[in-house]
C-alpha cells in the first residue's frame, strides 16, 4: 500500500511528531537542558525511514506551534498525534506502525542521557496515549 498525503496530511505529521519532542523540551528533563532534548528527539526524527521518513524529512518551517505554555502546545500536539495515526491506520498501517514507533524512538533518544523526571514521564504517557488513541 502507498500513501497519498496532501499538504495538511504531511503539516499534521510534521506538527505531530516535532511537536511531541517540543512538549518533551518545555516540559524539561530532570537536569537536562532543553535544547539537548530538542536537538537529540529532532535527530531522531530526521533518522525516519519509509514514507513517514520522507514527510519528515521535508522542510519543517511550516511547523508553527503556538503558546507559550506546556498546556498549549500539548493542546495543538497530542491531537494531532491521533489525527496523525488515524490517518495513516486509514491508508497504511504499517506506517501507521512506522510513524508511532519513529516518535517514541524521538522520545527515547530526547530523554536518554539525563533520565526521565516525573514531569517529563507524565508528558511520555499523554504522547503515547495520544498516539493509542486512534
Amino acid at each position: 500500500m502507498s500513501l497519498t498525503l496532501n499538504h495538511q496530511d504531511k503539516l499534521t505529521l510534521r506538527t505531530a511528531a516535532y511537536g511531541a519532542v517540543t512538549l518533551l523540551s518545555a516540559a524539561g528533563a530532570a537536569g537536562g537542558s532543553p535544547h539537548r532534548i530538542a536537538t537529540d528527539g529532532s535527530i531522531a526524527l530526521a533518522s525516519a525511514t519509509g514514507p513517514v521518513g520522507h514527510v519528515l524529512a521535508e522542510k519543517s518551517t511550516a511547523v508553527k506551534l503556538k503558546g507559550s505554555s506546556v498546556a498549549a502546545i500539548a493542546d495543538q500536539v497530542l491531537p494531532a498525534l491521533t489525527e496523525a495515526m488515524s490517518l495513516l491506520k486509514k491508508q497504511d498501517p504499517a506506517e501507521a506502525d512506522n510513524f508511532r514507533g519513529t516518535v517514541l524512538v524521538a522520545v527515547e533518544a530526547a530523554t536518554r542521557k539525563d533520565g526521565v523526571s516525573p514531569t517529563v514521564a507524565d508528558m511520555i504517557r499523554k504522547i503515547t496515549a495520544a498516539l493509542d488513541a486512534a
